[in-house]
């Protein structure tokens, strides 16, 4: 970590709690639409929420990884600067409802997320596919995109103690990823296949009562920089690697400095500082955090998972929210008191 961008994490310590305010006001917001139909709405929704709260927090944010480009995403755009102005110099990672198919349907597995680190530090990776591969503490160093995945997939379960075939690889179910699926099989390995958000399960390999040991596959590539935030932060290691699909992707590649395509990224090149906050709150029920609950009297619930890769400190946050007492620009966009 350069000295520069050292200095500029002296405050991050004190952001630890205020990035899970920002996550909750996410997920409250979003858990209104549960099994609605309608994920624009819920991706709205939890996006005015967590503008909102930013703008309340004493930063000075650049949003590197966000919900698109000025001219496709109305707020938490790329480029877009959030927070007071006062405090910190940050880049901010953001997905404010990952997994928004699964929310529409009421689904397990959606969440939202939010990175922090001083500000150069996070890479801003383009809007397109990116390979990945996540594990956990124990098998921190063991694994490469370099080798094949049946190779991984065994150093994985010796870093473990595991037999082979006793070895869960959660990986999206996509025709991209056939390969991947077919070698999970062709070495005796167990595969979780799901249809949406690749996050939560790369979280999930960093706490062995999940049951999920590896996350593989090919997706979103800023997905894959909040990620690397999450296992850097909770100690567990990951790798992506750019897919550009066309010319005009490997040119855009070229644009922000990457001039080999095919350059494997490690966690430390996907983050560029030993100091980083990451942030996530339950939205439905999933491997390690429990959905938004509404309860009786105009309460809710949340569990929040909060961590600062410095300290490798975790935090597990229960949340009671009292809705009616929150401001009127909060209530409303948590939807209490709507039909």
């Amino acid at each position: 970590m350069s000295a520069e961008i050292g200095a500029k994490s002296a405050g991050l310590r004190l952001l630890t709690l205020e990035m899970a305010r920002v996550t909750e006001a996410a997920a409250l917001s979003a858990a209104r639409w549960m099994g609605r139909g309608d994920k624009w709405q819920a991706d709205d929704a939890a996006t005015q929420a967590m503008r909102t709260v930013l703008g309340q927090i004493a930063i000075d944010g650049t949003v590197v990884i966000g919900e698109g480009e000025l001219d496709e995403a109305p707020m938490l755009y790329i480029g877009e600067r959030v927070g007071t102005g006062d405090g910190p110099a940050v880049d901010i990672a953001v997905d404010p409802l990952e997994g928004t198919n699964l929310l529409a349907t009421g689904a397990p597995g959606s969440i939202a997320v939010l990175a922090v680190a001083p500000r150069g530090a996070l890479l801003g990776a383009p809007d397109m596919y990116m390979e990945k591969i996540a594990v956990g503490p124990k098998a921190r160093g063991r694994i490469s995109l370099d080798r094949p995945v049946e190779e991984n997939i065994r150093a994985v379960a010796d870093a473990l103690g595991k037999r082979v075939e006793d070895v869960v690889v959660v990986l999206l179910d996509r025709p991209r990823n056939q390969y991947i699926l077919d070698a999970i099989r062709a070495v005796g390995a167990r595969a979780r296949l799901i249809s949406d958000g690749d996050i939560s399960p790369a979280l999930a390999t960093c706490f062995e009562e999940t049951g999920i040991d590896m996350m593989m596959g090919i997706g979103g590539a800023p997905e894959g920089v909040v990620t690397a935030v999450a296992m850097k932060s909770l100690g567990g290691d990951f790798q992506g690697r750019l897919v550009p699909q066309n010319d005009e992707e490997i040119a855009r590649l070229k644009a922000m400095g990457v001039n080999e395509p095919t350059r494997l990224f490690t966690l430390d090149d996907l983050v560029k500082s030993d100091d980083a906050v990451f942030s996530a709150t339950g939205v439905t029920d999933g491997p390690l955090l429990p959905g938004v609950r509404f309860l009786p009297g105009g309460v809710a619930h949340t569990v929040t998972l909060v961590a600062r890769a410095k300290t490798r400190t975790v935090r597990f946050i229960h949340g009671r929210h009292h809705l009616a007492t929150k401001p009127e620009a909060v209530r409303r966009l948590t939807g209490e008191g709507s039909g």
